[in-house]
């Protein structure tokens, strides 16, 4: 029982923590961008949404300025990269350093308790006569859906094409005349976006935002996107990919739920998690391997 209970959790966070994955795909499969700043437009969004609802704000109206205080960031880290010139990981990483203090002034302290307040959460549950964890695989689900149905027409505009475009080969598409520093930025834009509300969700799940919560985002997110790819492949088309690296997040977050059932320390978490995206990025090479030997 404890276990179901445990896994039940784990799907429910496996959903939010999935919009965060879905921000680090287009970042790292479509725009081929290694983007480190998510680790604090994670916490930003948590704590822009944590603050607004203590000032009194409906709790579903924080969610689009938390995605607009994480565009603002990806733009940041953009403009650092493209403009300016930094590598794009250095530039991930000063923007990330950066946030860490912009997210202790806007909250004005190092965490912001949600006990009492009224959440997406409470909001549903005074609705619906189902648990917490339900509520919040309810509410994961939905807006997740629309992200990728929103994502899935985007991406098949011109500028869209153009994004993938520029992740794909970027000097080919600077030859054809677009710019390919204003596709990066607006990749970022929407990447770190996502990451917000993925953050924002969390934090209100959670009852506290917390200006480490965004701890190790970046690894959470390429752990369940790789899990994604190598479950369900980069077969058919945008949408299923989306799907995938969602259902990926949902896999992570079980598979956690599971080892710490198992008497796994939560302190061993971080290098299991390593552990894991390694075997996960190996699984290629060894596939090819196995199949170069088979061919001898």
């Amino acid at each position: 029982m404890g276990v179901l209970l445990a896994m039940q959790g784990a799907i429910s966070q496996g959903v939010l923590w999935g919009i965060m994955t879905i921000g680090v795909y287009l970042t790292f499969k479509v725009l081929n961008y290694a983007d480190l700043s998510v680790d604090g437009s994670f916490a930003l969004g948590g704590s822009v949404s944590a603050v607004l609802i203590v000032m009194g704000m409906n709790p579903f109206l924080t969610l689009p300025f938390a995605m607009l205080a994480g565009m603002g960031a990806g733009m940041v880290t953009g403009f650092l990269h493209t403009k300016l010139k930094i590598p794009a990981i250095l530039a991930g990483i000063l923007t990330m350093l950066a946030l860490y203090s912009v997210n202790v002034r806007v909250m004005g302290k190092a965490n912001t308790p949600l006990l009492g307040e009224d959440t997406v959460v409470t909001l549903i549950a005074n609705v619906l006569p189902f648990s917490k964890s339900v509520i919040t695989m309810i509410i994961g689900i939905v807006i997740a859906l629309l992200v990728i149905i929103i994502l899935y027409w985007f991406f098949g505009t011109e500028l869209g094409s153009v994004i993938r475009a520029t992740g794909n080969n970027e000097y080919m598409v600077r030859a054809l005349g677009a710019n390919t520093d204003w596709m990066k930025i607006i990749g970022l834009f929407i990447s770190n976006g996502l990451v917000a509300l993925s953050g924002a969700l969390v934090a209100q799940s959670q009852g506290y935002a917390d200006v480490g919560m965004g701890i190790g985002t970046i690894v959470i997110g390429l752990a369940s996107v790789i899990i994604g790819e190598v479950i369900f492949g980069e077969r058919f088309n945008f949408a299923y990919k989306l799907m995938a690296v969602l259902v990926g997040s949902v896999v992570y977050r079980v598979i956690i739920a599971v080892v710490l059932q198992l008497g796994l320390k939560s302190t061993d978490l971080k290098l299991f998690t390593a552990v894991m995206v390694a075997l996960a990025l190996s699984i290629p090479i060894i596939k090819g391997k196995a199949n170069a030997l088979k061919n001898r």
